[in-house]
């Protein structure tokens, strides 16, 4: 029989996080049956030797940096749960959160993707849904989290997206997608995925009634690279879904001063 859960978890040069995450899940881990794969993306500092060191923990060598897209795919493919939950490495869970994220599918058959509420090292919340991205739909964006983000991470939503950073799919949906767009290096990967999930008449389900600590950002690549590649990410999503502002963003964005 196929396992209940695969838990995939992509690393590159962030060993003190992946340790701590692994960890979480291996003192407290979910009570259905699961497997842990971590798939490591050439990093330098020592992240896969100390995650084999761990018990019932599977590693997997990318070959190279293939970026977040790309190495979720390889982990997808190497598992056979009937959910996955893809996790990043700067993440800590606490005992029972991945079983009350499960118990939301059973909840919901019509929900074919969840996400819980991610709150930082201080109990701080990030606001991890949002809009279908646009012009106006970053603008709002914007604004949120200008705003109550703490009353607004308190409401059980629909959005159109919820964050990778923790992302629970079942099987049958990802797959019947084609996993994730590995077009996409690094950002908006996530976007990307519900709007094709929400294409087939799925839907995506934001719960506050589940909460992972994220640490944000620990595990990102220098602010000038991170920069780059999330205005290349962005630039391929509007080809794909507004192209007719391509290239006011390229001139916005060359007016900024921003790498491409």
């Amino acid at each position: 029989m196929p396992l209940d859960l695969s838990i995939v978890i992509v690393s590159f040069n962030a060993r003190a996080d992946l340790e701590r995450c692994l960890a979480s899940l291996v003192a407290s881990p979910p009570t259905r049956s699961h497997e842990i794969v971590v798939v490591d993306n050439a990093s330098t500092d020592g992240s896969a030797e100390a995650a084999r060191r761990r018990p019932h923990v599977h590693v997997i060598d990318a070959g190279a940096n293939r970026g977040f897209a790309a190495a979720n795919n390889i982990g997808i493919r190497a598992t056979t749960g009937t959910n996955i939950l893809l996790l990043n490495s700067d993440t800590f869970v606490p005992p029972g959160a991945i079983e009350s994220l499960l118990h939301e599918f059973d909840a919901h058959p019509d929900v074919a993707i969840a996400g819980p509420r991610l709150v930082d090292g201080e109990g701080r919340p990030e606001l991890s849904f949002g809009d279908m991205v646009s012009p106006l739909a970053q603008l709002r964006q914007k604004r949120r989290q200008r705003g109550d983000v703490d009353g607004l991470t308190r409401r059980e939503q629909y959005p159109d997206w919820v964050t990778g950073a923790c992302l629970l799919v079942r099987r049958t949906d990802a797959e019947a997608v084609g996993l994730l767009d590995e077009r996409y290096f690094m950002y908006l990967e996530d976007v990307e995925f519900c709007a094709a999930v929400r294409a087939r008449g799925r839907r995506v389900l934001f719960t506050p009634r589940v909460e992972v600590t994220h640490l944000r950002g620990r595990s990102a690549p220098s602010r000038a690279a991170s920069s780059a590649l999330y205005h290349r990410s962005l630039l391929a999503f509007y080809r794909k879904h507004h192209p007719l502002w391509v290239p006011w963003l390229r001139l916005f964005l060359l007016l900024r001063g921003a790498d491409m």
